[in-house]
């Protein structure tokens, strides 16, 4: 006999695993959890003999996914820049709004000047936006200090969010974020000094994986691979954002360096596209970006396709390329910009999510052993999730077992 501590029935599952075509879809399904721990996750039908729980949720037909996973966030920083949204309306690019000192330089600016209170409090609203979506997982970059103290606070203030939500937060030192204004001109110095970084931040815990900006605009193949290596005799994983503005090879990079992700990729060939392929390397697209700074490349998604390439989606919710904070409306984007299809979009923010942030064996799809985090929608159709604009289903969130 096994006994649950919860248990829902009269449910429709998308359980996203990989054993299960599409979806994954169980029309008349049960989920049963113990500790926070899926114990069954299936048809009503191979429910095993004996299987009960203490308590029992009547879902009256509804639909339970996995909790949704938003694998690519800059959650934490100061101030806001609605003013330099401004100027790109009046027609400057983001590039050159960069050039002039202002862009992810500004918002350093703010982010070092703010308490790690004060970054608490502002990330507070959008990572209560996001929960109230039924993301259950997220993670959280850092790279607006530039300088080991505040990159400490921002990191330090996303561990305080995992504390004080109902949420499982991941963390990833983006020091290679842009070259700091005390070091224009001398990048070289500058990634000496991330690389320096790396060992007393992984030292306190506050370092989940590293990440790097390897753009015209920011940080060369040789540099970024410089502080792929330090990470690495750090022991900790590697993210990328890649061939966002143009192709230098980043996706390529990415899969040589054995990379959870590569972000972005709006410029990536099919030699990257490949190379990623190999390396199990997961493409994460951020359609919020490419729509608030009207791009006009998309990226490579029948390449991705043709080599079998994980697709995840993320709101890269940020305050100067992408200030959203919500999934739902990326996956929209998602399929009216990029033409992902409904099961891509929703493996996109559930399974390969999941897969992005290293954590596909304990989260991102429906199966026994697998940690409790469930999304329940009042929908007739999973297409609903996608197809819905500004319009939030979630009936109930599921965190570890428990309703939050």
């Amino acid at each position: 006999m096994t006994v649950a501590d919860r248990l829902w029935h009269r449910c429709r599952l998308a359980t996203l695993s990989p054993q299960r075509e599409g979806l994954g879809i169980v029309e008349d399904g049960v989920i049963a959890a113990k500790e926070g721990i899926i114990v069954y996750a299936g048809p009503r039908s191979e429910t095993p003999s004996g299987l009960d729980a203490a308590e029992r949720t009547d879902c009256d037909g509804r639909w339970i996914t996995p909790g949704l996973v938003d694998c690519h966030t800059h959650l934490v920083y100061g101030g806001n820049r609605a003013e330099e949204f401004e100027l790109r309306l009046a027609g400057a690019s983001y590039e050159e709004i960069a050039r002039r000192g202002g862009g992810i330089v500004s918002t350093v600016k703010a982010t070092r000047a703010a308490t790690e209170q004060e970054l608490v409090s502002g990330a507070q609203p959008r990572l209560d936006a996001l929960i109230a979506e039924g993301v259950t997982s997220i993670e959280i970059k850092s790279g607006y200090g530039l300088e080991l103290a505040t990159e400490r606070r921002q990191l330090c203030a996303a561990r305080q969010l995992a504390r004080d939500n109902p949420i499982t937060v991941r963390t990833s030192f983006l020091g290679a974020h842009a070259l700091p204004p005390e070091r224009a001109g001398d990048s070289s110095a500058y990634v000496a000094e991330v690389c320096e970084m790396i060992g007393p931040l992984a030292a306190e815990g506050l370092i989940d994986a590293v990440d790097a900006f390897c753009e015209t605009i920011a940080f060369s193949i040789e540099e970024t691979a410089q502080v792929f290596a330090r990470a690495r005799e750090c022991n900790l994983q590697v993210k990328l954002h890649a061939d966002q503005l143009s192709n230098l090879g980043g996706a390529a990079l990415a899969a040589r360096s054995g990379a959870l992700s590569a972000d972005h990729l709006e410029y990536a060939d099919e030699t990257g596209i490949a190379a990623m392929a190999a390396a199990g390397t997961v493409a994460v697209v951020l359609p919020g970006a490419y729509y608030f700074l009207r791009e006009r490349q998309t990226p490579p998604i029948e390449l991705m396709r043709k080599h079998r390439v994980p697709v995840a989606l993320a709101t890269d919710s940020n305050p100067g390329s992408s200030p959203l904070t919500s999934l739902l409306l990326t996956m929209n984007m998602g399929a009216t910009l990029f033409r992902l299809t409904v099961d891509e979009c929703l493996a996109a923010v559930t399974r390969e999510a999941a897969r992005a942030l290293g954590l596909f064996g304990e989260i991102g799809s429906l199966e026994a052993g697998k940690r409790c985090d469930l999304a329940i929608w009042d929908i007739e159709r999973p297409a609903e999730l996608v197809y819905r604009i500004g319009f939030n289903p979630l009936h109930a969130r599921i965190w570890q077992g428990l309703t939050t």
